[in-house]
């Protein structure tokens, strides 16, 4: 699988399920993601993604977005973009 850092995860909310990511670089909706950390490890699709509570197709670098996920994300965990599979 190749991938590559596209930012980190800087809050976790627990309630919601929801990560907020400081993005390095672009991401859009329908692009693979992969979370790890120490003890976090988990790969999926974005389904949509918010920049202050309105959903936006494409983010760029520098963007703090928060994205819904499927497992419990830490602070500091890295997402990667997965080019391919």
């Amino acid at each position: 699988m190749k991938e590559e850092r596209i930012g980190f995860v800087s809050h976790y909310f627990n309630k919601i399920g929801v990560a907020a990511v400081v993005l390095e670089g672009e991401l859009g909706v329908g692009d693979a993601v992969h979370i790890k950390g120490l003890s976090t490890d988990f790969t999926q699709k974005l389904k949509s993604m918010q920049i202050e509570h309105k959903g936006v197709e494409h983010a760029k670098k520098g963007d703090d977005i928060a994205i819904k996920v499927k497992e419990y994300a830490r602070e500091r965990d890295v997402v990667y973009k997965v080019l391919e599979v």
